[in-house]
C-alpha cells in the first residue's frame, strides 16, 4: 500500500481494512486510558478516535488494549527452542518483539551459528532483532568454538534486522582499554550498545559508560542500580529463570526514573515461559507487588524499549506505528487475551492462530568433540584448604568460599554432608584435552550428577556430581545425545533432553521440550536430591566467569573480581 492511499484511509475517505470498536486504549505516551478506535490498514494502524469505516469491524468487549509487548534483551537458545518455537511461547502472551543477542550459538559455531539464528527467524509472525555478540568467546579464560572480532561483527551491520552491539561482558577489558575490545566498540560507534558490568562501581564504571556503553541488565541491589541510572545508563530489569532481580529491584522504580528502565527475560526456560509468561508475567508482578501504576509497567515493556533501540514505528498505539496490540480485560494482571501482530490476529486465550515457519537446523555440524583420553575427574590433593563456588539461589552472582577439602586416599572428593559437590567443564568444540575441576556448594545433590552443554557463554560440557562415576556416564550420555542435558546415577541414566542444535536447542515443539526437560528437573530433585527450581539453569551460570566471584572454565578456577585463574588449593 503506497503511501497517497494511506493518507486517503487516514483521512477517512477510504475504508480501512480493520476497524476496532468498543475499547479502552492505553496510552503510553500521556499516562491515559480512554475509551477509542483504532483503524488499521496492511500492518499499520492508520488512525485512532470515531468516523472511520472498514472492511471488517471487531468489537472488543470494552477490553484494554496496549502496545505489543517487547522484550528488551533476552537469549533465545535458553529456551532451548529454535526460534519460531520461541515465537510460539511468547506471542500468546503478548510478546510481538524481542531483542536478541545469539552469543550462546555463536561460542559454537561462530557467524555461522548467528546467519542461523536470523534464517529461523524469518518469516515468522514474532519481530526478532539481533544485536551483534561482542564478547565470543567472552574472555581468554575459556574455549569456545568460534571466535568473532570487529570485522565478523562489522558484516551483521549488513543486515536491518541487528541493531547494535550486543552485552560487552569483558568490563574489565573496556575499563583497562584492551585493544580488541575498544575495535569493537568503535565498529559501533552511533549504533546501540548494550553494557553487562555486574556490581561495577565508582570511577571504573564512569570508565565504562565512557566507553560509549549505554545499558545495563545485571543489577541485583537497588543501590547499584541507582547509581548506573544517575550516571545515565537505562537499566534492564531482569527476571530470568535463575536470575530473578525484579523483586529485589522494585523498589528502584519511581515516576521520575520510570522512563530510563525496560523489562527483560534474558534466559528464561521452556516451563517458565509456558506456565508464568515472558515480558507480561514481569508486568503483572510490578503492578501487583510493586505498587507500580499499571500505565507505567506496561510503558516500560514498550516505548521505552522502542525508543532505547531507536525502534520508533514500535511501541506505543498512534498512527503510522505497527499494528502490534496486546488485548486484556484486567489492567490489575494484564494476561493476553487477543494478540495482534500486524494487524493480524496472532493468539487468542493462551492459543496461537498462525502457523510458524519451519527450522532447518541441517546445516550445523556435531557439536560435541571431547578428547576422552584426557578426562579424569580425581583431584590429587596439594594442600587442605580449597576454594569453593558457593551458589546462591535465583543469583548468577557467587560467593568465593574457602574450606578445608575432604580428603580421601590422597584425593580431594566430594562431601555431602556439607553439600560439597566436584564440578568439572569438559571442552567439548576442538577436543584440546582442556579440563577444569572444582568444588561447588549450593546445588544440594545428594548422589549421582547432572551434566550438560548448556553452560554460559563458552558452552562446554560441564559436569556437577557426587561421585567420578556418576559424573563419567553423565559426560558420556551427553555426548550420546549429541549434546543436552542429563541426570544420571552411577552407571543408570535418568532422564535426558537431546539438544542437538549446537548442544543449546532442540528442533521439537516446544511443548515437547518442555516434557523433556520436566523430567530431567524431576530427576535431579527427587531421585538426585537438589532442592532447586532448576539446577541445570543454575550450573550453566557457573562456568560464566564474567559475574563475580568464582567460575569454574575449562581453563580452570576464576576469581572474577581479580579476573584471573587461580588454583584450587590454598596452602
Amino acid at each position: 500500500m503506497d503511501l497517497p492511499e494511506r493518507l486517503a484511509i487516514a483521512r477517512g475517505e477510504r475504508p480501512a481494512d480493520l476497524l476496532l470498536t468498543n475499547l479502552q486504549l492505553v496510552n503510553v505516551f500521556t499516562g491515559e486510558i480512554y475509551r477509542s478506535e483504532i483503524a488499521i490498514a496492511g500492518t499499520r494502524i492508520i488512525g485512532l478516535g470515531e468516523g472511520y469505516a472498514a472492511q471488517q469491524t471487531l468489537d472488543l468487549g470494552g477490553r484494554y488494549v496496549a502496545p505489543g509487548l517487547i522484550d528488551a534483551h533476552v537469549h533465545i537458545e535458553s529456551s532451548m527452542c529454535t526460534p519460531p518455537e520461541f515465537a510460539r511461547a511468547v506471542l500468546t502472551h503478548g510478546v510481538t518483539t524481542v531483542v536478541t543477542d545469539p552469543h550462546e550459538i555463536a561460542n559454537v559455531h561462530g557467524l555461522e551459528g548467528v546467519r542461523f539464528m536470523l534464517n529461523a527467524a524469518k518469516y515468522g509472525w514474532l519481530s526478532i532483532y539481533v544485536m551483534a555478540s561482542s564478547c565470543v568467546p567472552a574472555t581468554r579464560m575459556e574455549t569456545a568454538g568460534a571466535a568473532l572480532d570487529a570485522a565478523d561483527l562489522q558484516i551483521l551491520l549488513g543486515s536491518r534486522w541487528v541493531l547494535g552491539l550486543a552485552e560487552v561482558m569483558n568490563y574489565p577489558a573496556v575499563v583497562s582499554g584492551q585493544a580488541d575490545v575498544l575495535t569493537k566498540l568503535a565498529a559501533f560507534e552511533g549504533r546501540v550498545i548494550d553494557g553487562h558490568c555486574p556490581g561495577l562501581r565508582g570511577t571504573d564504571l564512569n570508565a565504562y559508560i565512557v566507553a560509549g556503553i549505554q545499558s545495563d541488565h545485571e543489577c541485583t541491589t537497588v543501590d547499584e542500580a541507582r547509581e548506573k541510572l544517575r550516571k545515565g545508563m537505562v537499566i534492564f530489569i531482569r527476571q530470568a529463570t535463575n536470575a530473578q532481580n525484579l523483586r529485589p529491584l522494585l523498589p528502584l522504580i519511581t515516576p521520575e526514573n520510570s522512563r530510563r528502565l525496560c523489562w527483560c527475560t534474558d534466559d528464561r526456560q521452556p516451563a517458565d515461559l509456558l506456565d508464568e509468561g515472558s515480558i507480561d508475567h514481569m508486568i503483572r508482578i510490578a503492578i501487583a507487588e510493586g505498587g507500580i501504576d499499571p500505565v507505567t509497567a506496561i510503558r516500560m515493556g514498550t516505548l521505552n524499549t522502542a525508543e532505547y533501540f531507536r525502534l520508533h514505528d514500535l511501541g506505543a498505539i498512534a498512527p503510522g506505528r505497527r499494528a502490534d496490540l496486546f488485548v486484556f480485560s484486567d489492567l490489575s494482571a494484564p494476561r493476553a487475551e487477543m494478540v495482534f501482530r500486524g494487524g493480524q490476529v496472532v493468539a487468542q486465550d493462551g492459543e496461537l492462530l498462525v502457523g510458524l515457519p519451519p527450522s532447518d537446523a541441517h546445516q550445523l555440524p556435531p557439536c560435541v568433540n571431547v578428547n576422552w583420553s584426557s578426562v579424569d575427574f580425581r583431584i590429587p590433593a596439594r594442600g587442605r584448604r580449597i576454594r569453593v563456588i558457593g551458589s546462591i539461589p535465583n543469583q548468577l552472582v557467587t560467593e568465593h568460599r574457602v574450606l578445608d577439602a575432604r580428603l580421601e586416599d590422597g584425593y580431594a572428593v566430594a562431601d555431602l554432608d556439607r553439600d560439597l559437590l566436584k564440578m568439572a567443564v569438559i571442552e567439548r568444540h576442538l577436543a584440546s584435552g582442556s579440563l577444569g575441576k572444582g568444588f561447588i556448594q549450593g546445588i544440594g545433590l545428594k548422589r549421582g550428577a547432572i551434566a550438560g552443554t548448556v553452560a554460559h557463554d563458552h558452552h562446554n560440557l560441564v559436569v556437577i556430581g557426587a561421585d567420578d562415576a556418576s559424573m563419567m556416564t553423565a559426560a558420556r550420555a551427553v555426548e550420546r545425545i549429541g549434546g543436552g542435558l542429563v541426570a544420571v546415577e552411577g552407571e543408570r541414566v535418568l532422564a535426558e533432553l537431546p539438544l542437538p542444535v549446537a548442544g543449546l536447542m532442540s528442533t521439537a515443539p516446544i511443548s515437547e521440550v518442555r516434557a523433556r526437560l520436566d523430567r530431567v528437573l524431576a530427576a535431579a530433585r527427587d531421585e538426585l536430591g537438589s532442592p532447586l527450581h532448576d539446577p541445570f539453569m543454575a550450573m550453566a551460570f557457573m562456568a560464566l566467569e564474567v559475574i563475580p566471584s568464582l567460575k569454574l572454565t575449562d581453563a580452570g578456577l576464576v576469581d572474577v573480581d581479580r579476573f584471573e585463574v587461580v588454583d584450587l588449593f590454598v596452602d
